[in-house]
């Protein structure tokens, strides 16, 4: 399986990273490696000391596409949740000033906590969900996909040009604004509308 994620597709974010609005969806990957599952830990890692969440509603893949039409983009998915893409910024900005890939500050080890899975049903309309974390109690970021620059079918359907589409695969959706760091001892919660979905501890 894979991990596709999408930036800059909320436009407060855009505006928060101080980035500009992309005609087309902004895709990067993670390896399998970086999935964080079933409510694990995360353990900071040494090679940072600024690593900052970032809430995402993510779709899971459920059948094989490739070049994909938009308007058939629905029937290749059937579960959503919410996942966070840890992002080490303070190795991102290194790496884009000296016009370097920044996979190290995106792709690593277990930089990709996702959530237990919905069923799609629940939440018909796709571009309506509410989803948000709280850390410690307190909610940090918060948002909905109406909001989106690229809808989900649209990045389907566009991811679909570059890779194959397989069972299992999983696309984060990107993130509005209110991203943040964390630190050790730091509780995340994240849910989608007011269903608790991820659960962990940064230790």
């Amino acid at each position: 399986m894979k991990i596709l994620a999408i930036g800059m597709n909320y436009p407060s974010h855009v505006k928060e990273m101080n980035n500009i609005l992309s005609p087309e969806p902004v895709i990067f990957s993670k390896p399998e490696s970086a999935l964080l599952l079933n409510n694990k830990p995360f353990f900071y890692p040494d090679f940072s000391t600024d690593i900052q969440y970032e809430t995402e509603i993510v779709v899971k893949i459920d059948r094989l596409g490739k070049n994909i039409a938009p308007k058939f983009a629905h029937r290749y998915y059937s579960e959503i949740t919410v996942g966070i893409d840890f992002t080490a910024r303070d190795l991102q900005k290194q790496c884009k000033e000296k016009g370097h890939p920044w996979e190290i500050a995106k792709a690593f080890d277990n930089s990709a906590p996702v959530g237990r899975m919905a069923v799609k049903t629940a939440h018909p309309d796709i571009q309506n969900i509410n989803f948000h974390l709280d850390i410690n109690g307190t909610t940090v970021q918060q948002g909905n996909t109406k909001d989106m620059i690229f809808t989900v079918d649209r990045i389907i359907a566009h991811a679909s040009r570059f890779f194959t589409l397989k069972n299992g695969d999983l696309i984060y959706t990107g993130t509005p604004d209110g991203v943040g760091p964390v630190k050790i001892g730091d509780h995340l919660q994240a849910y989608l509308e007011n269903e608790l979905v991820l659960d962990f501890k940064v230790k």
